[in-house]
């Protein structure tokens, strides 16, 4: 083993850490920064640590940007014409008073593939307050099913950002991520929502916020119809999925499977989604032409943050692997004969508690594991179980260094310390439930 690689490798590790957690410096910057220097530091040429650079970004976000903008764009579209309230409220009639919880789980788990996590948490947060003050109960008794249903498919379904850049850096199929994905989502669901949004109720009551006490959650009648709505979320995951199952099925030369992987591709499938999504809103909600144009423009401008930050993770993987740092690590692990789903795991989940982001942690764990990936070729199916495992550790304890951990505490209006309790330990059995999921299911792969 080369020692000077290794060290590089750590202090590469320590200084993007550091920047990120102390200095706070931009995810997007750090990245670059420590790219540049892991790059210089490992003896690569000036022109060589450039042209790494350049080649891992654009490499990275040919796909990333085209997938995580589509996305972006369904979702603002949705969110602006009160379709996710319109899915929400529906779920809650089906299910009955007796099912809440499992509705609002069910809920969060729908609502967060076309949009981001804190939007659909917004969006919702007024549907908590009136189901609590209609019953009494503590507000953790609604908040905790569908944060941890929105949490689960933030980090474990495409088309949401993390599990796309992850998805891209190690080369996995969308289609075995999306059903991984699900396996070892819905079992988090049902501990980390209502299972233990009951026990922690019992022993934690949190009062609806003064401010929507005696408010009942808005509803946009004027909203499309749920099915409409469940069949533009839906349909892109369903294409996706019959592409990659489809080759199990169909001769390797019929027409019909050159025809299904393209329209299951990530970007046919989320433009056939988007345009269908257009239409809809245009002639169920009366929306103009401009209106839906700034409704696109203002989706995509969250987009743009994760984009770049994916990029700068996608040079940093590139940088890895043409300076040797990352064969030197990957030759490490090998030998110590290390899962790599634990390995995975457990590089996100440091990442994730030291610097707080799930979508950095995310991007780091799978820099590091990319270059290991290439002297230990995996089969598809097992780099998409891969991707779970990364998202999984990315999820594990959200504090006071995370923004969602802020902004359950303040939409909640709970203590630091109760947050930790709630939200915090949630978190974490969405974590351990996604990983034990993944070695249980390695051992059929």
């Amino acid at each position: 083993m080369d020692l000077s690689l290794f060290i590089v490798a750590g202090a590469g590790i320590a200084l993007l850490l550091f920047m990120v957690v102390s200095l706070r410096v931009p995810a997007f910057l750090a990245l670059l920064i420590t790219s540049l220097m892991v790059g210089l530091s490992s003896g690569l040429e000036p022109q060589q640590v450039i042209d790494s650079i350049k080649n891992g970004m654009g490499g990275t976000l040919g796909f990333v940007a085209i997938v995580v903008g589509l996305g972006a764009i369904l979702g603002q579209i949705l969110e602006s014409s009160g379709g996710i309230q319109r899915i929400a409220d529906s779920l809650i009639n089906s299910f009955g008073p007796g099912k809440i919880q499992w509705s609002l789980g069910i809920t969060g788990f729908i609502v967060a593939i076309p949009v981001f996590f804190d939007v659909a948490f917004i969006i919702l947060a007024p549907l908590l307050y009136g189901l609590a003050n209609r019953s009494g109960r503590s507000l953790l008794y609604y908040a905790i099913p569908l944060l941890a249903g929105l949490a689960i498919t933030h980090s474990f379904i495409p088309p949401t950002p993390g599990p796309i850049a992850v998805a891209e850096l190690v080369k996995a199929d969308l289609g075995w991520v999306i059903l991984f994905g699900a396996m070892a989502g819905v079992p988090a669901m049902i501990i980390a929502g209502p299972m233990f949004g009951q026990y922690i109720a019992n022993r934690i009551f949190v009062p609806v916020p003064e401010a929507h006490r005696d408010q009942a959650a808005a509803s946009n009648v004027s909203a499309p119809s749920f099915a409409w709505m469940a069949s533009i979320i839906l349909l892109p995951l369903l294409l996706i999925m019959l592409a990659t199952t489809a080759p199990f099925v169909l001769n390797s030369e019929s027409r019909l499977l050159t025809v299904v992987r393209f329209l299951g591709h990530p970007f046919v499938a989320l433009t056939i989604a988007t345009i269908l999504a257009l239409i809809i809103a245009r002639k169920k909600c009366d929306l103009s032409r401009e209106a839906l144009l700034n409704i696109a423009n203002k989706g995509l401008e969250p987009a743009g943050v994760v984009i770049l930050i994916t990029g700068a993770g996608g040079a940093f993987k590139q940088v890895l692997i043409d300076s040797g740092v990352g064969q030197m690590l990957a030759s490490v692990f090998i030998e110590a004969q290390f899962s790599v789903f634990i390995l995975g795991f457990l590089i996100a989940a440091i990442t994730r508690v030291a610097q707080g982001s799930a979508t950095v942690a995310m991007i780091t764990g799978a820099g590091l594991m990319a270059p290991i990936l290439q002297l230990t070729p995996m089969s598809p199916a097992s780099l998409g179980l891969l991707v779970i495992a990364i998202s999984s550790g990315a999820t594990i304890l959200s504090h006071v260094n995370d923004s969602g951990f802020w902004l359950v505490s303040r939409y909640l209006g709970m203590s630091e310390k109760d947050t930790l309790k709630t939200w915090t330990v949630m978190t974490t059995i969405i974590s351990l439930t996604g990983l034990a999921s993944c070695l249980v299911i390695s051992l059929f792969l």
